[in-house]
C-alpha cells in the first residue's frame, strides 16, 4: 500500500472526510493549492502563475480605467480583445474543472465511509458545474457583446471633436420592408461637451422647408436655393431629404447610405454644427429595446391617445407623475400624433431620450445585457466606429450626471414653412454657449467640471414654455420653448 495511503490511514475517518472537503474549498477558492498542500506542486505552481497573470491583467485595467477610462472601454470592447476573454474563459473552465477532479483525488474518496464519500462526490460536482457554467455564462455573454460591436458599430471613418464637441445626430423613423426609418419621423442633434459630457438637445421639426445644403455637396447643386415645394412636391420638408436621397443614389456614387448622408448635410447647413456621426433608431424595434431594459419612468403632463391618425385610437397614456411605462407604452408616448402637434412630439422624444439616458443603470446593462444586444442590433444603425465606443462611453457615463439642455426651432421664434436659418444658427451657437458657460462657472480647477445642480436655471422662460416646480409633476406644453431649457422643465424623466 502506497505511504499517502497508509498516512490516511492512521487518521481517524472524520478527519479524512474534513480534508476531503477542505481540498475542494480550497480549489474553489484559490485553484491549485489543494496541489501545493497535497499533490503535485507543478500543477498548483502552473495554475497560481495562471491566476496572478489574470489578477495582473485586472489590475491593468482597473488603473488604466482610473487614469484613462475612455482607453480603458475600447480596450475593453475591442472584437480581439474580446475574442482572447471568451477564449480565455472556456479554457479556464476546462482547467478549473481538471483541478476539482484532481482535489478529489487527492481527497481519497475510496478510504471515506460511503455517506461520507457520497457527500464529496455530490460537492465535488456541484462545485465542478458551478464553477463551469458560471465560466461558460461569462463566455456567452463575450460572445454576445462582441457580436453587438461587431453589428452595430463598424469601422467607420473615425470623427474628431469640433470646437470641442462631438454633434451625433439621432434620427428616429418606422422600418419599412427592407430599410430603417425610410423618412426619419424624430431628428435631434445631440451636442455633447468633449470635456465634460455635458448635452444640448437640439430638436429639429421633421415639417421644416427650404432646408439648405453645404456649397460643394451634391444635393446643393440639385437645390441651390434650398429643398423647395415646387422641386419636389410634398416631400420637400426636412423628413424627405432622407427619401430623396435615398431615391437617387447616383448623387451619391458609393455611397451605401446616401439618405443619412444627405440629412446630415441638412442639419449641418441648418444648425451651423458639425455632424460627426448619426444614429438611425428604428421606433418599432425601440419598443424591445425599451422592454429589455425594464421600461422608463418618467412624469406624463397630459393624455396621450394610442393610435389615431388613420388608425383607431386604442386607449390613452393617462397623465400622472412617476409612471413606469413598458415599451409599448413608452414607444406610444413618444410618436402619438392624435390632438397634438409635431412640437409637442419633440417635447415628448426628449423626455423619453433623457429618461434613457438617466435610468439606464451599469446594473441594468449588466444584468440584462442580453436582451438589451438582441434588441439593439435590430434597432440601432450607426456610423459611430467601435474604436470611439469608449469615448461616447465615457462620455455618457459623464452626461448621467448634469442636466439635459435643450433647444427647439419650432414656432413662435421659427417658422417651420419659412425658416430663418441665420436665425436658427445664431440661436443654437447662444445655446450650446449657455450650456458651455455652466461648466465654467464650475470649473474645480482640475480640467474636469463639477456637477451643476440640476435645479440651475438657465434660461429666460418665454410664455410658451411650461416649467416644472420642484417636487411636483410636469406638464407637458403644446409647443417647446426656444431658448435653452433643463428638459425637466418640460417633462420630468
Amino acid at each position: 500500500m502506497p505511504q499517502d495511503k497508509q498516512d490516511l490511514r492512521s487518521l481517524s475517518e472524520p478527519v479524512r472526510f474534513k480534508r476531503a472537503l477542505t481540498l475542494l474549498l480550497m480549489t474553489l477558492l484559490l485553484p491549485g493549492s489543494a496541489q501545493i498542500a497535497a499533490g503535485s506542486k507543478r500543477a498548483g505552481r502552473w495554475a497560481w502563475r495562471v491566476l496572478a497573470g489574470i489578477v495582473g491583467i485586472i489590475v491593468f485595467v482597473i488603473v488604466l480605467g482610473l487614469i484613462w477610462r475612455a482607453g480603458a472601454i475600447n480596450l475593453m470592447v475591442s472584437p480581439t480583445t474580446l475574442r482572447f476573454i471568451q477564449i480565455l474563459l472556456i479554457l479556464l473552465a476546462i482547467g478549473w474543472a481538471a483541478l476539482f477532479v484532481d482535489a478529489y483525488r487527492l481527497g481519497r474518496p475510496l478510504t471515506l465511509e460511503r455517506n461520507h464519500r457520497l457527500a464529496t462526490s455530490i460537492l465535488d460536482g456541484a462545485l465542478i458545474v458551478l464553477v463551469v457554467s458560471a465560466l461558460v455564462w461569462g463566455s456567452t455573454i463575450v460572445s454576445t457583446q462582441r457580436d453587438f460591436v461587431a453589428s452595430v458599430f463598424g469601422n467607420g471613418e473615425k470623427s474628431e471633436a469640433d470646437k470641442g464637441r462631438y454633434n451625433v445626430l439621432l434620427l428616429g423613423g418606422d422600418s419599412g420592408a427592407d430599410r430603417i426609418g425610410t423618412r426619419p419621423d424624430s431628428i435631434t442633434l445631440a451636442s455633447v461637451d468633449a470635456n465634460t459630457g455635458r448635452t444640448v438637445l437640439i430638436g429639429l421639426p421633421r415639417n421644416m422647408a427650404k432646408v439648405p445644403f453645404p456649397a460643394g455637396t451634391a444635393m446643393n447643386k440639385q437645390f441651390p436655393d434650398g429643398f423647395k415645394w415646387k422641386d419636389c412636391a410634398e416631400n420637400c420638408l426636412l423628413n424627405g431629404v432622407f427619401t430623396y436621397a435615398a431615391g437617387h443614389p447616383a448623387l451619391f456614387p458609393g455611397d451605401p447610405n446616401p439618405g443619412v448622408t444627405a440629412t446630415k448635410q441638412a442639419v449641418e447647413a441648418v444648425t451651423g454644427l458639425k455632424v460627426n456621426y448619426h444614429v438611425l433608431i428604428d421606433l418599432a424595434g425601440f419598443r424591445d429595446l425599451l422592454n429589455a431594459v425594464g421600461g422608463i419612468t418618467l412624469d406624463v403632463g397630459k393624455r396621450v391617445p394610442i393610435g389615431g391618425i388613420g388608425s383607431p385610437i386604442k386607449g390613452y397614456i393617462e397623465p400622472g407623475a412617476n409612471q413606469h411605462l413598458d415599451g409599448y407604452h413608452a414607444l406610444w408616448f413618444a410618436r402619438s400624433r392624435a390632438g397634438a402637434t409635431d412640437y409637442e412630439r419633440m417635447t415628448r422624444q426628449k423626455c423619453v431620450m433623457t429618461a434613457m439616458l438617466n435610468q439606464l443603470s451599469p446594473q441594468t446593462v449588466l444584468t440584462k445585457f442580453q436582451g438589451i444586444a438582441k434588441a439593439s442590433k435590430k434597432v440601432v444603425n450607426t456610423d459611430i466606429p467601435a474604436s470611439d465606443l469608449g469615448t461616447f462611453t465615457d462620455l455618457a457615463l459623464d452626461a448621467k450626471k448634469l442636466p439635459v439642455s435643450s433647444f427647439s426651432a419650432v414656432p413662435p421664434l421659427i417658422k417651420t414653412g419659412n425658416p430663418d436659418f441665420a436665425l436658427i444658427r445664431t440661436s443654437v451657437a447662444a445655446a450650446i454657449g449657455k450650456s458651455e458657460a455652466l461648466d465654467k462657472s464650475s470649473d474645480d480647477g482640475d480640467g474636469k467640471k463639477t456637477n451643476a445642480p440640476s435645479t440651475t436655471s438657465t434660461t429666460t422662460k418665454k410664455p410658451s414654455s411650461t416649467s416644472t416646480t420642484p417636487g411636483k409633476s410636469s406638464t407637458t406644453p403644446s409647443k417647446p420653448g426656444n431658448d435653452v431649457e433643463d428638459v425637466a422643465s418640460i417633462c420630468k424623466a
